[in-house]
C-alpha cells in the first residue's frame, strides 16, 4: 500500500471514527434535536438507542486490527445506516444543513472502505 493510499485511509477512518462516535453519543443521551428528527421522519424514538449501540460497535470494529470479516460487515452497517439517513432526509424535504452530515459520513465510509490495507480485508483463496 502506498504511503499516499495509507493516509487518505487513516484520515477518512478517522473522521468516519469521530462522526459516528459523536453522533451515537448524542443518539444514545437522546437529545432533543435527535429525538425531534426521529419523530419528523417517521421512525421510534427506541431507534435512537439501537443506532447508538451498532455505531459504538462499527466504529470499533472498524479500528481494531484483524477481524477482516467484522470490518465488513461495519462498513456494509455504517453504509446501509447513512444512505438511509440520507434518503430519509431527502425525502422528508430537509434542509442541506440537516442532510449533509449523513452523505458525508456516507461518502467517509466509502473512502476508508476502499482504501483499507490489505490487512483489513478479506482475501479470496483460489
Amino acid at each position: 500500500m502506498s504511503k499516499r493510499n495509507k493516509i487518505i485511509y487513516w484520515i477518512a477512518t478517522l473522521w468516519l471514527s469521530l462522526g459516528m462516535t459523536s453522533t451515537a453519543i448524542v443518539q444514545l443521551l437522546q437529545m432533543k434535536t435527535e429525538t425531534d428528527f426521529m419523530t419528523r421522519l417517521g421512525y421510534p424514538v427506541y431507534m435512537l438507542k439501537i443506532l447508538g449501540v451498532w455505531k459504538i460497535l462499527g466504529v470499533i470494529a472498524v479500528l481494531v486490527p484483524r477481524f477482516p470479516l467484522v470490518k465488513e460487515w461495519a462498513y456494509a452497517g455504517f453504509f446501509f445506516m447513512m444512505s438511509g439517513a440520507f434518503c430519509s432526509h431527502l425525502i422528508a424535504g430537509d434542509a442541506m444543513k440537516d442532510i449533509l452530515p449523513s452523505l458525508l459520513l456516507l461518502v467517509l465510509t466509502v473512502i476508508s472502505w476502499y482504501f483499507r490495507p490489505a490487512d483489513r480485508k478479506i482475501m479470496a483463496t483460489a
